[in-house]
């Protein structure tokens, strides 16, 4: 990407030189902020292999569950899978490798290795069966365990308004893990509801600025529920 102006105007350009058996990073929380176009766009590629590490697997048939449709995941990083039965009998079949790791761990792991970061020490997991072969260190009295941090091949994510620089806005709670995953990226391709010009955003509202995003796209976006709560009058 020359210049300042981070704009494609493909999903086909935007996921350009992603390979098979390259490591993804993926923002989004159950099916809320979810980079959903890019994942078709990965679908559409047919590319395989990949390891990709995300908060979860999205659910049968959509976000990361459509990538389980064609086994085009080797290994998923990730802290909750509760909710997609493919995943499920992927992992039991031994078809699909999974690394269950704790939400914040996973977390931290992403900023971590977008902040050139390669390794930290946390409490969380110790004495369980995600600490086992990982190195020990002890502060202050407690018992920590060294968790490296995750750099992706590329990051995919959502965000909700950014200019043509690739300065970003997410809306609520679709920030979740977005914001991370996308520093995470060798290249950080993220798809957006709104792009505005140069200047229209205040410059407090921006919560992540356009150097850590190498490619920008504007994208249609469903709204789908994960879980549909009805009650009766």
């Amino acid at each position: 990407m020359s210049g300042f102006d981070k704009v494609v105007s493909s999903y086909e350009e935007a996921m350009a030189g992603l390979e098979d058996n390259m490591t993804v990073i993926a923002g989004g929380f159950g099916l809320c902020g979810i980079p959903e176009n890019l994942i078709k766009e990965i679908k559409r590629k047919g590319t395989t292999g990949l390891i990709v590490a995300s908060n979860n697997a999205g659910v049968d048939g959509k976000g990361l569950g459509l990538l389980l449709e064609d086994k085009q995941i080797k290994k998923m990083i990730a802290s909750y899978v509760g909710e997609n039965a493919l995943f499920e009998a992927q992992m039991m079949s031994g078809e699909l490798e999974v690394e269950l790791t704790p939400q914040g761990t996973l977390a931290e792991k992403m900023r971590a290795g977008g902040a050139g970061i390669p390794a930290f020490y946390t409490a969380t997991g110790y004495g369980t069966p995600v600490g086992e072969g990982k190195e020990v260190r002890e502060f202050s009295g407690r018992n920590y365990i060294l968790e490296e941090s995750l750099v992706g091949d590329f990051s995919i994510a959502k965000a909700w308004k950014a200019d043509r620089h690739g300065n970003l806005m997410f809306r609520k709670t679709a920030r979740n893990f977005n914001p991370m995953a996308i520093t995470a990226g060798r290249v950080a391709v993220v798809e957006v509801e709104e792009i505005v010009e140069v200047g229209d955003l205040d410059p407090d509202e921006i919560h992540l600025p356009g150097i850590y995003v190498n490619r920008l796209i504007q994208g249609t976006f469903e709204k789908t529920i994960e879980q549909r709560t009805v009650r009766s009058a």
